[in-house]
């Protein structure tokens, strides 16, 4: 059976995690948290990276960090994962979801400015399968009407958009480090802080709305409790688990890169044919192969498709359910506009197996059962 997903692992994180144990320092804000930190600040070019215990974790603290409130509008796409909407729900605010481009499912930036009102407080773009949404014209709207823009960028590490790092638009940036993403520690994510002065604030709310990490560094002789906060510190094995994959970062990218571009060499044909859409990658982004998908021409053949692939060894899934046709979606937020995509394409999409050490002669079995599939 090839699986949908294998967790990555490098050799070294054994090592790793021995050495936090040995030196008796299992718990949040330790040296390899450190490493991960400013290993991901000097490949963003960010100015601060908080490593957080999930990706939600890390959108519920910008949502806290933006002072998003009770009656606040978020306009964000209905297709995406639950906490992109739940971190702004636990505020007390409006998710007022938007329909998405069927070329990138990413959501349409030609349909923001229309759902702006004047409880509006930010917007959340999120990178669908690592391709970046159009940044320029985002936050030409944010600066426009007074916006904060926080991007879920949970599948978006070392991707780009005109050579600038995802997650770095915004003045928040959400990664995640769950085991299905490119790099992970299990559960995991990062907080990136696009701006100094909001970093300190950062800092507190991460550690229980203390000043521990000034206390850390030597700036005070004593802390306290300043601020709310929770604790979002992730444990230094954890932080041990990623940092091997770090260090090899590029070698993973190039890895994923290779499969991906073979699927697409392989299904290009079925294209061709009209068979099947493949995934669309604008001028100006550069994606970090986090999935390869293909879209069947509706919901019943996708099902017939991944049960096929199923009976041939072979896990494929689906992905989101629009957010806003969920009981929790129709509770708390609303679309806005028609949904004319978001629905439609995503009960077309069905994802292939990709991981860190899937094999070429594997992505060329998958591609030929589907050949034979829709032979």
């Amino acid at each position: 059976m090839i699986n949908f997903n294998v967790p990555p692992y490098e050799e070294k994180a054994v090592d790793y995690i021995r050495e936090c144990v040995e030196n008796q320092k299992i718990c949040g804000d330790g040296p390899y948290t450190h490493k991960c930190n400013e290993w991901i600040e000097r490949r963003t070019k960010t100015a601060k990276c908080l490593l957080t215990t999930s990706c939600t974790h890390a959108t519920e603290m910008a949502a806290l960090l933006a002072g998003v409130g009770p009656g606040d509008e978020i306009i964000m796409p209905s297709y995406t994962f639950v906490s992109t909407a739940d971190a702004f729900v636990l505020r007390g605010a409006v998710p007022v979801f938007v329909d998405i481009r069927p070329d990138t499912m990413n959501m349409d930036e030609n349909l923001i400015e229309a759902a702006i009102t004047d409880k509006t407080k930010a917007i959340v773009p999120v990178h669908y399968a690592g391709v970046a949404c159009e940044m320029n014209k985002i936050m030409e709207l944010a600066d426009k009407y007074g916006l904060m823009v926080i991007e879920d960028a949970a599948q978006g590490i070392m991707a780009s958009y005109q050579g600038k790092a995802l997650g770095t638009f915004g003045d928040y940036g959400c990664f995640s480090f769950h085991e299905t993403k490119n790099y992970s520690m299990g559960e995991g994510g990062a907080l990136l802080i696009r701006d100094e002065k909001n970093v300190e604030d950062a800092e507190i709310i991460r550690e229980k709305g203390t000043n521990r990490s000034k206390f850390y560094r030597g700036q005070i002789d004593k802390y306290t409790w300043v601020n709310f906060g929770s604790s979002y510190l992730p444990s230094d094995m954890n932080a041990a688990y990623l940092y091997a994959q770090l260090e090899k970062a590029d070698e993973i990218n190039e890895a994923r890169l290779s499969c991906w571009n073979r699927y697409y060499e392989n299904l290009k044909p079925l294209e061709e044919a009209g068979k099947v859409k493949l995934p669309v990658v604008p001028q100006g982004c550069v994606h970090n192969a986090h999935m390869f998908y293909i879209k069947a021409a509706d919901l019943e053949e996708r099902t017939a498709l991944i049960q096929y692939l199923k009976e041939n060894g072979i896990l494929s899934v689906f992905h989101y359910i629009p957010l806003h046709t969920a009981p929790a979606g129709r509770k708390f937020g609303r679309f806005h506009g028609e949904d004319r995509y978001t629905t439609r394409e995503s009960e077309r999409l069905a994802r292939l197996p990709m991981y860190y050490g899937l094999t070429l002669d594997q992505v060329d079995y998958i591609s030929d059962t589907i050949k034979k599939f829709y032979r």
